[in-house]
């Protein structure tokens, strides 16, 4: 195996078969069942997806189901349709018309609750609010704002007139939001004065001040900036340039017609890290990733009208997007959103909000999972979680011991998980057990869903057998799947075609156990999955190497109980400078400054140098052995000096 293939020693032998009176109801009710589909999604494409797809509303019926020219797809080739009708116009004058569409509560306790014809007419009000402000069709609009119910009212609103969104998470800097505005080139910015988060505000209209000040030209003349007022503390308006949301809406007509938007048309950018530095925007279209998003939520949440549905995921990741918003809403269902922590202001608030709701689907992080075994059963107890008949893990690999907690403790034995692989550039669950057919296993995502064909293979690209660690691959297109790299074709080549020959390659690693059931077991590249969230290195790099003092950083993850991952700093420093505790208090926070609070250092080690090849290259596999306290194993002998290893091997003092 190559060093770039992940080592596993994990064995579970645990195996929770479906209950039959779950298996009775579900949508998909057996593993023989199941097969059947997912053979003929593989075998018969086009015949399997024209019959789902066939459950959206289309304004235009597609001529052909895909157009595959590697590594470019177009699915559902002339079709037209919106997103915004899906999610909403299609559940007018039915049953679900006035049940609730959000549910909301924000961190200080306020509850909002809008059914499907009051959100439809807010994001037709919306919508206007937009053209009034010449937004047009493809054009590009940044959405960075807190978990309230207006976020996803402007998403749709974006995809009602077909401008394109790119939401920024409202954690991320002044320097995040400049870089995304510039790559997007985007002319409107949505935001709101502030957000609440663990009893503090977070300064969000600020963050965009900083961002568009300094007359950057790299970044676009940001036209209107429309402010949510959340919070009511002071902020500073630009004349001309920024406008109220609730002034904007008082004046809009609540009738916005949908546009009929051709199936590949852009729906969305988001931004994820790339190991290059430079952010990726990876760019999704509208009918197959509505596809993708709708039949998962269908299928793998086996969702019902009657669900009280929860994903706890921000608005800003992909997953707020696929399972908060899109998914949820084109299914009818009520979606729950929750502005703040999980420990604010006490351990057991999602106890209660689940308690309060009679939350049905609960979809969390593995993170979250960890806090919630750290801080007791006892905050558990305090609170009926009956309602619940369903759980979802989604992030990371969940680790085998939190999955039988999570089962125990939350789902009092009774409720199925479903542990999902999926990623930012999939759109959608690729991974996942179907709750009322798939025998699950602790700590395995199980079996591949409907037109994934995932493989495991080597370097070589040959598929590899049970038990043996490898690259894993996809290697037919899906309706989800990203369709580019906003303005880099060959950079979107180069990333997930190249590595691979005719697959497309994930950037983990994993296994198949004897069953086929795939154990994922961590990333191959250099992107760290810190809580859920992955982070390139190389812009962590590129964070401290800004600070004046420092000449050169490297940096690395370790495994951690409640993050995934710990990012480990090695920084040499310019010199005369010496290296303190202040300094390197001072180096997390700019760090912090920079990227935002999710990638802030948990350690700083100084170094006189780093371990380099004698062609100049960092050898991070190194770096990850010392920053795990293990003795340094493989190659050295490219090394250029062996006796940095040993002054590395020294902890923070």
């Amino acid at each position: 195996m190559s060093q770039k293939n992940i080592e596993s020693h994990l064995v579970e032998k645990r195996v929770f078969k479906p209950s039959k009176d779950f298996s009775k109801k579900a949508r998909i009710g057996s593993l023989a069942e199941y097969k059947t589909l997912w053979e003929e999604s593989i075998k018969k494409p086009d015949k399997f997806w024209a019959r789902e797809a066939a459950e959206l509303v289309w304004q235009q019926k597609w001529t052909k189901v895909l157009e595959w020219k590697e590594p470019f797809a177009k699915w559902f080739v002339g079709g037209k349709l919106n997103v915004s009708e899906n999610c909403l116009d299609r559940h007018l004058g039915t049953p679900r018309q006035n049940k609730a569409a959000i549910l909301w509560e924000g961190e200080p306790g306020e509850k909002r609750a809008l059914t499907y014809q009051q959100l439809h007419r807010e994001v037709c009000k919306f919508a206007n609010v937009l053209k009034s402000h010449h937004v047009k069709k493809g054009e590009r609009v940044i959405i960075y704002m807190p978990m309230v119910p207006e976020a996803s009212i402007a998403m749709l609103a974006c995809a009602r007139i077909g401008a394109t969104h790119s939401v920024v998470f409202g954690g991320f800097s002044a320097e995040a939001i400049r870089d995304r505005i510039a790559d997007s080139q985007a002319t409107v910015v949505i935001t709101a004065d502030g957000g609440y988060r663990r009893g503090s505000v977070v300064g969000l209209k600020k963050n965009v001040d900083d961002a568009l000040k300094g007359g950057d030209p790299s970044v676009p003349r940001v036209r209107s900036v429309i402010v949510f007022q959340r919070t009511g503390q002071p902020v500073q308006m630009e004349p001309n340039r920024d406008h109220w949301w609730h002034e904007e809406m008082a004046k809009a007509d609540g009738n916005c017609p949908a546009i009929p938007l051709d199936s590949e048309h852009p729906l969305f950018i988001l931004y994820t890290s790339g190991s290059t530095g430079q952010p990726k925007g990876i760019l999704h279209t509208t009918g197959g990733y509505l596809m993708g998003a709708y039949i998962t939520c269908k299928y793998v949440f086996d969702m019902r009208d009657e669900d009280v549905y929860w994903c706890t995921a921000d608005i800003g990741w992909v997953t707020g997007h696929s399972y908060m918003v899109y998914g949820p809403l084109a299914n009818g269902a009520t979606t729950l959103m929750y502005e703040g922590a999980p420990n604010w202001p006490e351990n057991d608030r999602f106890w209660k909000i689940i308690e309060d709701y009679r939350v049905t689907i609960f979809y969390t992080a593995p993170t979250a999972i960890r806090s919630f075994i750290r801080w007791g059963d006892q905050w558990v107890k305090k609170h009926d979680l009956s309602s619940l008949r369903l759980l979802g893990s989604v992030g990371e690999p969940i680790n085998p011991e939190a999955w039988m907690w999570y089962h125990h403790t939350i789902g009092g034995g009774r409720c199925p998980i479903v542990d999902t692989w999926w990623q930012t550039e999939t759109g959608a669950i690729m991974i996942t057990p179907l709750p009322g057919a798939t025998p699950t296993r602790p700590g395995s995502a199980t079996l591949p869903f409907f037109g994934v064909d995932a493989a495991i293979v080597d370097e070589a690209g040959n598929e590899v057998g049970p038990n043996v660690s490898g690259k894993l691959v996809i290697r037919k297109p899906w309706p989800s799947m990203l369709r580019n790299i906003h303005g880099d074709r060959a950079r979107y080549r180069k990333t997930y075609w190249s590595e691979v020959k005719g697959c497309y390659f994930a950037g983990d690693g994993a296994r198949r156990d004897k069953d086929g059931n795939f154990w994922i077991v961590g990333r191959i590249d250099d992107v760290l999955n810190v809580a859920g969230h992955r982070i390139g290195t190389s812009e962590l790099e590129g964070a401290l190497v800004s600070h004046p003092v420092v000449a050169e950083a490297a940096v690395v993850g370790r495994p951690d109980e409640l993050k995934g991952q710990a990012v480990v700093c090695f920084v040499t420093l310019k010199q005369d400078v010496t290296a303190t505790d202040q300094l390197r208090d001072d180096l997390k926070k700019h760090v912090r400054h920079v990227i935002g609070p999710v990638a802030t250092p948990d350690e700083i080690r100084f170094a006189d140098a780093l371990p380099k090849t004698r062609s100049g290259k960092i050898m991070r596999r190194l770096l990850k052995q010392v920053a795990c306290g293990a003795v340094v194993t493989g190659d050295t002998t490219t090394l250029e000096d062996l006796s940095i290893l040993a002054k590395l091997a020294g902890k923070e003092d």
